[in-house]
């Protein structure tokens, strides 16, 4: 860890500096005449980037939005109309990478905003107008209320990508979600069924759908069928709790229940849990009382089969204080957690308990504590919090996110541990929290996390899981001087720096179709026979995927056009439903479903996936990967794929992020480190 992490200061607010440069920038753009103001634009907004990025900056700016148009920001421009504008045109607007036209349509949401309010009398639009105007925004860019950015985005837009966020949470709040409330339940059901281990902005999202229930000035009319279920899960699993009396009020409640009561609550608890992958404050309240119950309403409130049955029976002592020490209604999560993690029966690896013993015990370092305050607050202990976050990262291996960070090949590797090897997990977060340093060792010298130079990241990431938030920030340093010490190598470093980073089960087979030199596709057919002859049942003699892969993406936009490098987990190939042989692959991003152009659509539910799986036709994956690792030893048929499948990947290629990387074109930018 970072020894000059700056102390959390809570009273640290900018936004009254930031306001006073802005005004001073409106006033002098309204003085400039007609022919200046352009050269006057970039300070106004700049600064209005700055405000919008701070707590109530866009309400701020809402306020002001009328001198700011009058003193001709949109002269000249398609805003200077807004009753001609098209709300469709704002999901391109809302992603650009210029900052300009990110602030600026910004800032005319915020103007339209207080026209619809009726705070602004505008002469070309009325009040009616606009606010029809601002709810059809808001159903066009709903995922960008409550979902990170995404590989595009983050290359595209950096830090610029909170200001729509920001800016649509701000509308929302100001609109009213009744009128997207439909898109919107549907959209937290997608999320949810890749059971992602941060759910805070989910919570969040169905917190809105509750207020608007019993809102009596809002009619929802036929908008919100199935938010019932969603509200329920946080706010009333159980008839003891449907009205959401408290946790104090419930407690008493479960001291005045029999056995029989208990049993039905507990049930209620898990199904509820289950269904969602979210966990009401109330629930933890309920395994606290349980412990002195018996271990099988434990087992019923945790929703277990009879693997997690036997494993909760075998180490009921060290179950029992995970509970004590993890389990409380500021840390609900947990409960899923534990229950997940009995379900994979990991308790039975020799190491894997005792590590967890060590982990209940662990002092945390002064730096880890206030890393740990600045990002989730005082509301529960720093201890409890990474218990938490260590419990869902075991539970739920395949819901880790990289946040809004290109730190994609960290957030993998911790994914990648947690599913193959957690006693290392384990290992990693007990010298990242307790030592403030990670030590690991590349080709047989040690490279420590406390004496290597800056990572990937610019700065550290705070949007991440608990145990990420100590973890990362030493893998990511780590991980780049791995590559720093393969500079003078011919040839991708990746090559050496996975199974160094990664472990040993990372295939020391590599392949790669992108010179890294010219950055042009080379040996493509070749390439792709080998993937084939590596993964695809029908030409490896039908070996399964034996361990988890480390592989590299070209992400490219919806339009098809290349975006960046990305590292993801190549989990397993089988059939789906419809017998159409898939890729299974763990996506560090916070949201596996992307549309990656030209009729590739990344699913996540539907097509045989299990929680936290992205997959994609075969065919349609090969398209994007350009790095690989295999079993040198274990070669399949490299003729028997036909020419004609091999025909159809490389025209998708030639249709995306190939078209200007075939060996006649000149290419611009090489392949890098995989940033995500």
């Amino acid at each position: 860890m970072d020894n000059e992490t700056p102390a959390p200061d809570p009273a640290d607010n900018r936004l009254p500096g930031l306001l006073q440069k802005f005004d001073e920038a409106t006033r002098t753009l309204a003085q400039a005449p007609g022919f200046a103001k352009p050269a006057k634009l970039a300070r106004v907004l700049d600064t209005a980037r700055r405000v919008m990025l701070q707590p109530g900056g866009c309400a701020a700016i809402e306020e002001r939005s009328q001198a700011l148009e009058e003193a001709g920001l949109y002269h000249g421009s398609d805003w200077a109309t807004p009753q001609i504008l098209v709300p469709s045109l704002t999901t391109h607007s809302l992603k650009s990478p210029d900052m300009t036209t990110v602030v600026i349509e910004s800032l005319s949401e915020l103007r339209l905003l207080a026209v619809a309010r009726g705070d602004y009398l505008h002469p070309l639009i009325s009040q009616e107008q606009a606010h029809h105007y601002l709810s059809q925004v808001l159903a066009m860019n709903l995922a960008l209320l409550f979902t990170g950015p995404s590989e595009a985005e983050r290359e595209t837009q950096g830090r610029l990508a909170k200001v729509p966020r920001l800016l649509l949470q701000h509308l929302a709040s100001r609109i009213g979600y009744e009128h997207v409330i439909d898109r919107l339940i549907e959209e937290i059901w997608r999320i949810l069924h890749q059971r992602p281990i941060q759910v805070d902005s989910v919570k969040q999202m169905i917190t809105q759908i509750a207020i608007c229930q019993v809102d009596p000035d809002i009619d929802l009319g036929t908008s919100g069928q199935g938010a019932d279920r969603l509200v329920s899960s946080l706010y009333g699993p159980t008839q003891s709790c449907r009205e959401d009396p408290g946790v104090a009020v419930f407690a008493d409640r479960l001291r005045a229940m029999d056995s029989q009561a208990l049993q039905l609550e507990a049930t209620g608890f898990a199904r509820a849990m289950h269904d969602t992958g979210l966990v009401s404050p109330y629930h933890a309240v309920l395994l606290r009382h349980l412990m002195g119950q018996g271990d099988h309403l434990i087992g019923e409130a945790l929703g277990l089969s009879s693997t997690g049955r036997d494993c909760l029976l075998c180490y009921r002592e060290l179950v029992k204080d995970l509970i004590r020490e993890a389990v409380h209604p500021t840390t609900p999560q947990s409960v899923y957690g534990l229950a997940l993690m009995l379900e994979r029966g990991i308790l039975y690896q020799p190491a894997v308990a005792p590590s967890l013993w060590r982990q209940l015990a662990l002092p945390l370092s002064p730096c880890s504590r206030d890393r740990l305050f600045m990002a989730y607050g005082d509301l529960a202990s720093p201890r409890a919090l990474l218990l938490e976050g260590v419990l869902c990262m075991l539970g739920q291996p395949l819901g880790v996110g990289q946040g809004n960070n290109p730190t994609c090949q960290s957030a993998r590797a911790l994914s990648m541990w947690a599913f193959n090897d957690p006693d290392y997990l384990l290992q990693m977060v007990a010298w990242a929290a307790r030592d403030d340093e990670i030590i690991m060792h590349f080709e047989g010298q040690p490279i420590s996390s406390r004496e290597s130079l800056s990572g990937v990241a610019g700065e550290l990431p705070m949007d991440l899981d608990a145990v990420s938030l100590l973890v990362v920030p030493h893998l990511d340093r780590i991980y780049a001087e791995m590559g720093r010490r393969c500079v003078d190598r011919g040839g991708d470093p990746h090559r050496w720096v996975n199974p160094e980073f990664h472990g040993w089960w990372s295939g020391r087979g590599f392949r790669i179709n992108v010179d890294v030199g010219t950055g042009l596709l080379v040996d493509l057919e070749d390439f792709l026979r080998h993937f084939y002859a590596s993964y695809h049942p029908y030409y490896n003699g039908n070996q399964p995927l034996i361990h988890p892969q480390p592989a590299g993406i070209a992400v490219t936009d919806s339009a098809g056009r290349f975006i960046g490098w990305h590292a993801i987990t190549i989990l397993r190939v089988a059939l789906d439903p419809e017998d159409c042989m898939r890729v299974y692959f763990f996506n560090p991003n916070n949201d596996s479903g992307q549309d990656w152009g030209d009729g590739v659509t990344v699913s996540t539910a539907g097509n045989g996936e299990r929680f936290g799986e992205g997959s994609l036709p075969f065919e349609q994956f090969a398209s994007r990967l350009y790095i690989f690792h295999h079993d040198p030893l274990e070669r399949g048929e490299l003729a028997d794929v036909s020419a004609e499948e091999l025909d159809r990947v490389i025209d998708h290629i030639r249709r995306s992020w190939g078209a200007e990387r075939l060996p006649e074109n000149q290419l611009q930018a090489d392949p890098g480190p995989q940033r995500g």
